[in-house]
């Protein structure tokens, strides 16, 4: 049902011949953005865009990405920096992903080879492996996995506002930034609705659904290492997962951290038994 990324260029996700998501490789942007590579624009199979990227009200807001806001101190998040007792803060302390190659074309997707590169030197190395596969008609998967490797000679931690003193605010992951519309999005999960009640749930899946679009989410890496939800639909819509939620997530010399996650892009909007039936399709229990 999918065709291969196209070897040169910045690739192009498809699904039966239909483009459904850019990637943006090296983007031109201010270090204060934290430049990375980024999917932007990701549409459903009927053509509706269902991310934004450099919105007003977050400019650090790249699509369809990996972004953490501390990295031993290193915003790779980009915009402010939440410092304990100080709170949002301009520092010049923002690092880059660069990407350094891409690997061996699977169908419907690639992977990717990137550095994350503070003032001081590189701190991680990623691998990323990206693909899109068809479900329904109306319904396709995209299926994101990243690798972070310590490459320093000493333990990094890696942490969020939440880890630094802001309630609520563990963002640092996986991170969709989705389409503002006039009216906020519906969010749920299996057995509750609503961001109060799904925001920081470890949920095996969460669904955001739009005027005619729906996305859901499904953490697909061992339970043992699911992490919680960070949702937002009042401010903004967006939802990633949390690495550092509680606290800081240490990472050893060598060391790497894997997270996958897999989301749904529908056109229509979603009810549970729809969503957790799509989610099956594509993440074994």
């Amino acid at each position: 049902m999918n065709t291969p990324t196209p070897p040169d260029g910045p690739p192009v996700l498809r699904v039966a011949g239909r483009p459904v998501g850019r990637y943006r490789t090296r983007p031109e942007l201010p270090a204060r953005l934290s430049p990375r590579p980024y999917l932007h624009p990701v549409t459903t199979l009927a053509g509706t865009a269902v991310t934004e990227s450099g919105p007003a009200d977050h400019p650090h807001h790249l699509g369809v990405g990996v972004a953490v806001p501390d990295v031993e101190g290193h915003n790779f998040w980009g915009g402010r920096t939440f410092v304990r007792d100080q709170g949002p803060t301009e520092l010049a302390n923002h690092g880059v992903q660069r990407h350094s190659a891409f690997g061996p074309a699977g169908p419907g997707g690639f992977t990717e080879e990137l550095r994350w590169v503070a003032a001081g030197g590189e701190l991680l190395r990623e691998r990323r492996t990206v693909a899109a596969t068809g479900l329904t008609d109306d319904a396709w998967a995209l299926d994101f996995t990243f690798a972070l490797t310590n490459t320093t000679p000493k333990p990094l931690s890696l942490g969020s506002p939440a880890t630094n003193g802001r309630p609520g605010a563990a963002y640092g992951g996986f991170f969709w930034r989705a389409r503002r519309e006039s009216g906020a999005p519906r969010v749920l999960t299996a057995d509750a609705e609503g961001e109060e009640a799904v925001h920081g749930a470890r949920a095996d899946w969460l669904a955001l659904s739009g005027e005619d679009w729906t996305l859901v989410f499904a953490g697909a890496t061992e339970r043992t290492r699911r992490d919680p939800w960070f949702v937002r639909t009042g401010a903004y819509p967006g939802v990633g997962s949390s690495l550092a939620h509680t606290e800081r997530l240490a990472v050893g010399p060598g060391e790497t951290v894997v997270r996958r996650i897999v989301t749904v892009v529908a056109d229509g909007t979603l009810g549970r038994g729809e969503a957790a039936a799509l989610v099956r399709r594509v993440v074994s229990p």
